[in-house]
């Protein structure tokens, strides 16, 4: 585990392809289900956070998700292609992601459920200032009746150092008003390197209130995100749709 964290790095994303909280359900064992991830950004940053990147203001990022459940405790899955489509009318594709999720088995039918995520990433200049980057996503949950409460202690990589590990978490707070419909609040930080966190208003923190219907199998989530410090996007809109072969 030492050299793993040793060669996993990071930098802050100036984009990002997919809002979502992980909670440790996966496609059944030899299923296939497509995510379609899709967030325009109503209201955000007019300059690119690196140079030749894109400026995120009233732009398009989205990506198809391709997941294959290999057993009841293990998933694989590949983003292919993300792509973005610019406030200056350019569709660009920007790459692809390799996906490998080990979850606890039928996470929705325990109190406590939990798992890990890794993601390799190849990146075209504009989206990434790294052609290499990865993420390693533990997950960390509870069922409390309707409510759900998780937790993604997320790491981001560029793979240069265990210091410039960028530190991003996610959280969800769920209330299901049945088997099918949920509200939610979620939050999305980015708190910078793990040897050097930015300061409160260079943090981004993003706050969604999030509507579900169906589930991972065959659903939709929508939500709208508020920047919370002047560091992140205003106004955010996510949608995903779900889907099982």
């Amino acid at each position: 585990m030492q050299i793993l964290l040793a060669a996993w790095a990071s930098a802050a994303l100036a984009q990002t392809d997919e809002i979502q909280v992980y909670d440790a359900e996966i496609t059944a064992p030899g299923r296939f289900n497509l995510t379609w991830h899709n967030n325009f950004t109503l209201s955000g940053r007019r300059q690119a956070d690196f140079p030749g990147g894109i400026v995120p203001d009233h732009t398009l990022n989205g990506v198809p998700e391709w997941a294959y459940g290999v057993t009841d405790w293990f998933e694989a899955g590949m983003y292919l292609p993300v792509y973005s489509y610019t406030n200056d009318d350019r569709l660009l594709f920007e790459g692809f992601k390799l996906r490998a999720l080990f979850v606890v088995p039928h996470a929705h039918d325990r109190t406590v459920f939990y798992g890990l995520n890794f993601e390799l990433s190849y990146n075209k200049p504009y989206w990434e200032s790294s052609r290499y980057s990865g993420e390693m996503r533990p997950i960390i949950g509870v069922h409390l009746g309707r409510f759900d409460l998780i937790f993604n202690p997320i790491l981001d990589s560029e793979f240069n150092g265990l210091g410039k590990l960028d530190f991003a978490p996610a959280a969800r707070a769920a209330y299901n008003i049945n088997s099918k419909v949920a509200v939610a609040l979620e939050n999305y930080s980015d708190f910078g390197p793990l040897d050097h966190f930015s300061g409160g208003s260079e943090q981004q923190q993003t706050l969604f209130t999030v509507f579900d219907y169906g589930g991972a199998s065959n659903g939709i989530e929508f939500g709208v995100g508020y920047g919370l410090t002047r560091s992140s996007d205003s106004v955010v809109v996510k949608l995903m749709l779900m889907h099982d072969f």
